[in-house]
């Protein structure tokens, strides 16, 4: 009896020597979270170009897959190795030489549109005001409104740009060239780092089989069976999600690009090339992209001519209805299974947190999370024998009853994907 005393005084010794030592902990953490957050930062921006290249091979994966399938039905099974190396060398090959395509598009474009438009700009603040004038003629009162707001805004662009300011401007450019310097190193290192990620992609394309088993032997090694398992699946789920709609609106975007050029050029708009570019980019962030590519573009036309900004915005407005309707369901389909409602919410909340980037992975990332938080309501339900009320909202918005599968949903696809390869 007197052991047994004991040894219940010694486990209540180590239960409270724990809460002291995790209690501490969490001191140490909170006192120092900002010592953490700088090492963190710094320990990140080492590992940048690990982080670039991991992206970049995330991105080529489907590309190196498929060259490498059709490589080894025309090599063979016995060179296999063979096969897997000319696969990884004509994806890289594939993305460079779609990024100078970009680059070389976009860059002279933008240059001779940046030259002409300070050549041009006092003529075509007068013209554009001159317009506006012209459109007032049978409204006096908004005439004379225009004028008193013109004379002011004009006024100022006018005088700012005339040879008087010149030697107030050069008092400024120190400042500017300090600032330009320093963007230019950020740039400079931001640009060695995606060199360097792109060679470290090489060697994340080589071993990504090699590095999934490890992490499937990890898993399975640390977590029991039926976690490891569900753990597996929603990994699977993830990539699936990212995987498909991150290719699916590149391609979307590519061909939304290449009907924006056509189109851009038939109508005869300037720089056709650099706002497609543009519009194409920016089409790859869901829902808002469109309009974001189109804001400086229809700005630059304006500038140009106003009837331009006009055309543009009307075939900007039918390009999104053509995408968001046709183009864009026969690419992605229903990739996400989100509503435009959840679909909204995600751009909004993690653009709002990672900004661009956040705009383009929140939708996947938010169809996992909410594919997570589905999974466990109805686990939920069925453990307190609440299926009923499943049923009963099923039957009320369409879903599948109990049990059964959503032949159109996104896992559903995973499934019988994983069954026609076996």
């Amino acid at each position: 009896m007197k052991d047994q005393d004991n040894w219940k005084y010694i486990k209540l010794a180590c239960v409270g020597t724990a809460v002291v030592l995790v209690g501490l902990a969490c001191y140490f953490l909170i006192e120092k979270v900002g010592v953490i957050q700088a090492a963190l930062g710094e320990i990140a921006k080492i590992l940048m170009p690990f982080v670039y290249g991991a992206v970049i091979a995330y991105l080529l994966a489907p590309a190196c897959n498929w060259f490498e399938r059709k490589l080894k039905e025309l090599l063979g099974e016995d060179r296999k190795r063979l096969a897997e190396a000319i696969a990884i060398i004509l994806s890289i090959v594939m993305a460079l030489l779609v990024l100078w395509a970009l680059v070389m598009l976009v860059i002279p474009q933008l240059v001779t549109s940046v030259l002409n438009l300070v050549e041009t700009l006092p003529r075509k603040i007068q013209d554009t005001n001159a317009w506006f004038r012209t459109l007032l003629d049978d409204q006096p009162e908004l005439q004379r409104y225009w004028d008193v707001v013109s004379n002011q805004i004009f006024g100022k662009l006018q005088a700012a740009l005339s040879e008087e300011n010149v030697d107030k401007l050069m008092g400024t450019a120190q400042t500017l060239l300090n600032n330009v310097g320093s963007g230019l190193f950020s740039a400079m290192a931001a640009v060695l780092d995606f060199i360097v990620g792109i060679i470290v992609s090489v060697y994340f394309l080589a071993e990504r089989k090699k590095f999934l088993a490890q992490a499937k032997l990890a898993l399975y090694a640390v977590v029991k069976k039926k976690w490891a398992d569900m753990i597996a699946d929603e990994v699977a789920y993830a990539d699936m999600m990212f995987g498909g709609f991150i290719t699916g609106k590149i391609l979307d975007s590519a061909i939304i690009g290449i009907i924006c050029f056509i189109c851009v050029s038939i109508m005869g708009l300037p720089s056709a090339a650099l706002i497609s570019t543009i519009v194409g980019v920016t089409n790859v962030i869901p829902f808002f992209g469109p309009f974001i590519g189109a804001i400086p573009c229809a700005l630059l036309l304006l500038l140009e001519s106003p009837l331009y900004c006009l055309y543009f915005v009307i075939f900007v407005l039918v390009l999104q209805q053509a995408d968001g309707n046709i183009i864009g369901p026969k690419i992605l389909g229903d990739t996400t299974g989100l509503s435009s409602f959840w679909v909204l919410f995600a751009i909004l909340l993690f653009g709002g947190k990672w900004g661009l980037v956040g705009m383009v992975i929140g939708v996947p990332l938010f169809a996992v999370i909410y594919d997570l938080i589905r999974r466990f309501i109805i686990r939920g339900l069925r453990r307190n024998q609440q299926e009923e009320m499943l049923a009963e909202y099923n039957r009320t918005f369409g879903a599948p009853a109990p049990g059964e599968k959503n032949p159109t949903s996104p896992r559903s696809r995973k499934e019988k994907k994983e069954t026609k390869k076996r």
